[in-house]
């Protein structure tokens, strides 16, 4: 009776272990008619109740003695918790607890899959659970909930380090949050990683240091950054060209672009910046000449004569600017005013009209 006994037990034995890893085989078909079915047209919750049938395989698969350790049984856990995180777009919160099962199955599988045979199935699982947090963040940008979508955003930066155009993501989400050091950080690291937009990513982060972060020394070295990428943007140069000026250090400026002209004498943004250095020498001497006592009639006129110029300075170069683009009305603007000042009526009226013509 022993031995039937013993017998018995041994079979039972196997036939528990094998129904176990039975769990795995059920698992495996039912990813493949999950596979299938994805691939036909049928309702979301469909859908989820499909996936959410063939994890309760792998419930039972991890559950089990026999059957815990192998890597099967979590890969394919990966695989269906992933899927559900990334085909839920109704409930978050069901996609976000079916991403954290996803990323312990995939940590445990990568430890038991030794041999690697279940490499493709690993990779499938995290390419899937990246695209899940993508659409969650790009979900959650559209309906304007833009701090979950930073959340993501920054989740998604935090686990692929590389990619660029999630720290452009990032930085934009930010951006609608008016979390401008968030919205510079994220940029700043989309340069460094190599960015196509690097152009376009500076201008955004030197606009932002400097009008809204307020921090001259950070944006400064943004912008020098920036020009000796980009030494022929004309935002750049102006920018530059600004600041020089306000640091009252005109002839550094004006030696800049005197060597972008030089290079490039039919760019207009050069023109215009070149006329600027001298018409805001005038706009400041103006404001300092409405402070002087009209009893003080020699220094007004001295300063007056420096006015005159730097204006007649500015001249050629603003008229050059919009000779080689007429698309700088900013040139024929500072133009009319100019014109005006020196009380030439022929040339003002005919500048007027331009304008107006171009309203």
């Amino acid at each position: 009776m022993k031995k039937v006994l013993l017998s018995v037990l041994l079979v039972g034995a196997a036939t528990y272990a094998n129904a176990q890893k039975g769990e795995v085989s059920k698992a495996k078909n039912a990813w493949g008619l999950a596979k299938f079915a994805s691939a036909q047209s049928q309702p979301l919750d469909k859908t989820l109740q499909t996936l959410g049938e063939g994890l309760k395989f792998t419930d039972n698969a991890i559950a089990n003695e026999k059957s815990k350790d192998m890597p099967e049984a979590w890969t394919y856990r990966a695989l269906f918790a992933s899927k559900i995180a990334f085909t839920d777009t109704v409930n978050a919160q069901n996609a976000i607890a079916n991403e954290k099962i996803a990323e312990e199955a995939i940590t445990k599988a990568k430890e038991l899959d030794a041999k690697g045979n279940e490499k493709e199935n690993i990779e499938e699982a995290e390419v899937t659970l990246s695209n899940a947090l993508r659409n969650r963040a790009i979900m959650a940008y559209n309906n304007k909930d833009y701090k979950s979508a930073l959340t993501y955003f920054n989740q998604i930066t935090t686990k692929t380090p590389q990619d660029t155009a999630m720290y452009v993501n990032a930085g934009v989400t930010a951006k609608q949050l008016q979390d401008y050091p968030e919205t510079v950080r994220n940029f700043k690291k989309a340069i460094d990683l190599g960015s196509k937009d690097s152009e376009s990513l500076y201008s955004e982060i030197i606009s932002t240091s400097f009008e809204h972060l307020k921090d001259t020394v950070a944006a400064t070295a943004l912008l020098e950054a920036a020009v000796a990428k980009y030494p022929e943007n004309p935002y750049f140069v102006g920018v530059q060209t600004d600041l020089y000026i306000k640091q009252g250090n005109i002839a550094k400026s004006q030696e800049l672009l005197k060597k972008l002209i030089e290079k490039d004498g039919k760019n207009a943004a050069y023109q215009y910046a070149m006329g600027d250095t001298y018409y805001k020498q005038a706009l400041d001497l103006q404001g300092k000449r409405n402070k002087i006592d009209a009893k003080n009639k020699k220094e007004f006129d001295a300063i007056t004569v420096q006015m005159n110029g730097f204006i007649d300075q500015a001249l050629p170069y603003y008229k050059k600017s919009y000779e080689l683009d007429n698309k700088m009305t900013a040139a024929l603007e500072n133009l009319k005013v100019i014109y005006l000042f020196k009380d030439d009526k022929v040339n003002y009226e005919a500048t007027k009209k331009i304008l107006d013509a171009q309203k």
